[in-house]
């Protein structure tokens, strides 16, 4: 096996959304997307005092893509107009398909909001190809005991396997694309080795802490960027680190992106616009 090598980091930028302490590493001045992977950000970590306002991610659209949303610390409650609802609590996951569209609504419980607490939410898009962008919607939420949590090879860490295969062991949710996606926690001085890359794209985000990779490393809040060639990263951690590694296959196509909908060509996100302004966002659950 042949390990990949690091490019480049690409630190996040700052960009809060009102009082929701805000950073987001893709799209950003050194990385449009990394291909297709399109676009993260990460909210927290802070802590809300009592009688807050909550998050402010009320009714919004999307089409043409799936929200993949780790809960670090509090609650999130989903509501879409596929009909489908839950609170999901930390260390949980969303994974929602938009598809061919929906409106949904991201918000803190009302026991958050009344009694405050930690927050720390990462939301990830990734892309879908034209033969699956009007796909039916879908939405599975996952808590954290569902999710297969599996010992590194030297026992100084832990991945949390949410979408693939791992040493025999199924994620909870069946991506589309076949795409995979985790979460790691290494102590300090924890080597992981991650490996059936090969012509994949890598995903590979520091939430924080401070990582080795090859010749290189990553800090808190930067995401990397990794040459093509290779089947495999291996990671070795300086201290305490948590991580979201994932990879997929990339989507040669046309990336046309406005707002909440991300299509092939401009005609498409005007008709999704047009779509949207009529009503037609609101789907009927399977």
């Amino acid at each position: 096996m042949s390990l990949r090598s690091l490019v480049r980091s690409h630190p996040a930028q700052r960009d809060d959304i009102a009082d929701l302490t805000t950073r987001r590493p893709v799209p950003g001045p050194t990385l449009e997307h990394l291909n297709p992977f399109l676009f993260l950000n990460h909210h927290g970590p802070q802590t809300y005092p009592p009688h807050n306002a909550g998050l402010p991610f009320g009714p919004h659209p999307h089409r043409g893509f799936e929200t993949v949303t780790f809960i670090l610390e509090g609650d999130l409650a989903h509501a879409d107009t596929g009909g489908h609802e839950s609170v999901i609590h930390a260390g949980g996951i969303q994974w929602m398909t938009a598809g061919s569209g929906l409106i949904h609504s991201e918000l803190s419980p009302e026991s958050f909001k009344q009694q405050g607490g930690a927050l720390e939410i990462l939301q990830l898009w990734l892309n879908l190809p034209a033969k699956l962008k009007m796909t039916t919607p879908r939405y599975v939420g996952v808590q954290r005991d569902a999710i297969p949590v599996l010992p590194t090879t030297d026992g100084m860490g832990e991945i949390s396997l949410i979408a693939g295969r791992l040493a025999e062991t199924t994620g909870p949710v069946e991506s589309l694309t076949g795409a995979f996606m985790s979460s790691i926690t290494l102590n300090a001085g924890g080597r992981v080795r991650l490996d059936g890359l090969t012509g994949r794209v890598v995903f590979l985000y520091v939430v924080r802490g401070d990582v080795q990779v090859g010749d290189g490393s990553l800090l808190a809040f930067q995401l990397a960027e990794f040459g093509e060639k290779g089947d495999a990263v291996e990671l070795v951690a300086n201290e305490d680190s948590v991580l979201l590694f994932g990879h997929a296959d990339p989507i040669d196509e046309p990336v046309v992106a406005h707002g909440p909908f991300v299509m092939n060509t401009t005609t498409e996100i005007h008709q999704a616009i047009a779509d949207y302004r009529a009503g037609k966002f609101q789907v009927q659950p399977d």
